[in-house]
């Protein structure tokens, strides 16, 4: 079989470019390189019917391809049909491409995904104590990764799972999608995902990622599916994609509690541009609640939220440690959105009894502005902690029209801001005139984007 060898490319040169500047700055093109080898898991005896398990042809075709890391890195095509699989691992400097009408679907039978360790910035697994099953597809210490194709399809079949979390059926947390774990120059493109168990992205402890041109969908009934999860993670950059889930679209992390701490690794230098979403329970966008490891200098800019529960979401408790700060977030239309803004300090468990309750959390320079929607019931809820107030709040350029207009659109408690050219009018908290906040906010949004969001 003759594949498309000169038309794959590897992505990775401009995650490599791209991960040195500030604010996981997205660059406008990408360098492409060629892999020199490519072979396809029909070679490797995989039967695309939907019903045959392929996932020893993948770790056989995967294991092959690791030869060709030092010999510029190598391709494994996967072809139109359905590639019923259990959970596998790719290599370094490999390029894994779904043609067009190619399924990858999730296996069913949890007996085909390993569990493991929880991650160490977590303690235990996110929903239950104790270990994990393995995600579908797993990058550990890799570099020069790239999952992409020509709208291919990544499918996790993962109803059976939302059933079992919903009865309390599983002994385990559940699975993601993709899960890429201490790894570097990491690129996933031009794919759709669907139907993941929970998460359907999720880098933890890695540098230089690109999220780019997907399309990822779970219903809303799923309960707590994700769709991006960038996690103690640096230089990253997600743009041109569309998610609508059943949780989150997006949310970025950073560890929980004393784990999070104590692995002291923050989630920074992101840059989110150019995206659809959704989200029926939870946020749009959202940062935290574990986020013990810290989050700072993101970037958010030319997004569209529609048919969510809340639009932007910062969420913390007593517990967590760390920090949100150095967030700007510009150029937002928003529609049919219950919560435009909501910010708290009272939300999220604990893994265990052994956090320290005096471990507070830090909440400060956030700016959000340039913002239109329309169909919002709430325009704001800020509620911080009375021992560490959410600080450096500033508003500008937002107009947000309310439905039915609402007597009390914003709701703040613990907060203190700035604002501008904001309606409705914003709590008295954010419409500070001290001089610290107001040159601190004007600083800060004179250097920020300027464009003017558009429905």
């Amino acid at each position: 079989m003759l594949l498309p060898l000169l038309v794959i490319l590897v992505l990775s040169n401009a995650v490599e470019s791209n991960g040195q500047e500030r604010g996981g700055q997205c660059t406008n093109s990408l360098t492409l390189d060629p892999r020199p080898h490519s072979v396809s898991i029909l070679e490797f005896g995989a039967v695309g019917d939907g019903k045959t398990l392929n996932t020893i042809a993948f770790q056989n075709a995967i294991f092959y391809l690791k030869s060709f890391a030092d010999k510029g890195g190598a391709q494994l095509y996967v072809p139109p049909g359905k590639w019923l699989t259990g959970s596998f691992n790719l290599t370094s400097h490999l390029t894994l491409f779904l043609e067009r009408g190619a399924v990858i679907l999730g296996s069913q039978d949890p007996s085909h995904w390993e569990v493991i360790e929880p991650l160490p910035s977590y303690g235990r697994g996110i929903e239950l104590p104790g270990g994990r099953y393995r995600s579908l597809i797993n990058g550990y210490m890799l570099r020069d990764v790239v999952i992409t194709g020509d709208n291919g399809t990544i499918n996790g079949q993962g109803s059976v799972w939302w059933d079992w979390f919903t009865s309390h059926s599983l002994n385990y947390s559940r699975p993601h999608l993709v899960e890429f774990l201490a790894s570097t120059n990491v690129v996933v493109s031009n794919l759709t995902f669907l139907n993941a168990p929970a998460y359907n992205i999720h880098p933890v402890y890695c540098s230089n990622v690109r999220v780019q041109n997907i399309s990822v969908y779970a219903p809303p009934e799923s309960p707590y599916t994700v769709g991006i999860v960038p996690d103690s993670s640096d230089s990253t950059c997600i743009e041109d994609c569309s998610i609508a889930m059943g949780h989150d679209a997006i949310a970025l992390k950073s560890g929980w509690d004393e784990y999070g701490i104590a692995y002291g690794r923050p989630t920074t230098n992101v840059h989110i541009r150019r995206v659809n979403l959704q989200s029926s329970s939870g946020s749009s966008l959202a940062f935290g609640s574990e986020m013990s490891g810290g989050i700072s200098n993101v970037c958010v800019e030319q997004v569209h939220l529609y048919n969510s529960f809340s639009g932007i979401e910062f969420r913390t408790t007593k517990g967590r440690g760390g920090y949100i700060q150095e967030i700007i977030i510009s150029d937002v239309a928003m529609e049919n959105i219950h919560t435009a803004f909501s910010a708290t300090g009272q939300i999220g468990s604990h893994p265990d009894d052994h956090f320290d309750p005096n471990a507070l959390p830090v909440l400060d320079h956030i700016t959000l502005q340039n913002v239109i929607g329309t169909n919002i019931t709430i325009a704001g809820s800020f509620t911080g902690i009375q021992e560490s107030p959410f600080t450096s709040i500033c508003l500008s350029n937002i107009s947000l029209s309310t439905t039915p207009p609402a007597s009390i659109s914003w709701v703040c408690s613990n907060v203190s801001g700035f604002s501008q050219w904001v309606f409705p009018e914003p709590c008295p908290s954010l419409e500070s005139s001290l001089l610290n906040s107001s040159s601190t906010c004007l600083s800060r949004l004179n250097s920020s984007p300027t464009q003017t969001a558009v429905l």
